[in-house]
């Protein structure tokens, strides 16, 4: 079983980003990357603006690669500027669409269906600079249904694979 470390970890009460990238970036709500985040099968993380969306239910927890991104340094870009709710370093995630795998940070594992890709938009070009949004096509993330109650912390985590019916082959 593969050690992963979630790096960060964002619970977003609020839509973030709102209006036009061009407008450039909003002030940001304090407080949302967090050490410990509940998540509920079928219903996503506690406290963020996807919970309990009927809209939004196969898709309420996002999941990203920190090595996906344009500049892999969390100080530098972060989830405050990509909007996905939990950072990995360690696993290349978009490769498991179609797959359920898990998260254990030592209080048993949390289950995720890996249901379609987080693809990026226009927002990243404003937020972690010119090009990014082309630089994260096939990278952005993922986008996920919890199948199980848990609890997701940042730091050590064991990743695994439940099912990989449909699975993509890694890069």
């Amino acid at each position: 079983m593969p050690h992963v470390d979630i790096v960060q970890l964002l619970v977003s009460p609020v839509h973030r980003l709102a209006g036009r990238p061009g407008d450039g970036l909003p002030d940001l709500p304090p407080g949302e990357l967090v050490a410990t985040a509940q998540v509920r099968a079928g219903l996503g993380i506690v406290g963020d603006r996807y919970f309990d969306r009927p809209a939004h239910r196969d898709a309420s927890v996002t999941l990203m690669a920190v090595e996906r991104l344009p500049r892999p340094d969390p100080a530098g870009a972060d989830l405050l500027r990509t909007r996905r709710n939990v950072l990995l370093r360690g696993v290349d995630i978009d490769a498991f669409i179609g797959a359920t795998v898990y998260l254990d940070c030592g209080a048993g594992p949390v289950d995720l269906e890996v249901r379609s890709a987080a693809r990026p938009c226009a927002w990243m070009d404003t937020t972690l600079g010119p090009g990014a949004q082309r630089a994260l096509r096939g990278g952005g993330g993922v986008r996920c249904r919890p199948l199980t109650d848990g609890v997701l912390t940042v730091g050590p985590a064991v990743f695994g694979v439940r099912d990989g019916a449909g699975l993509r082959a890694p890069r």
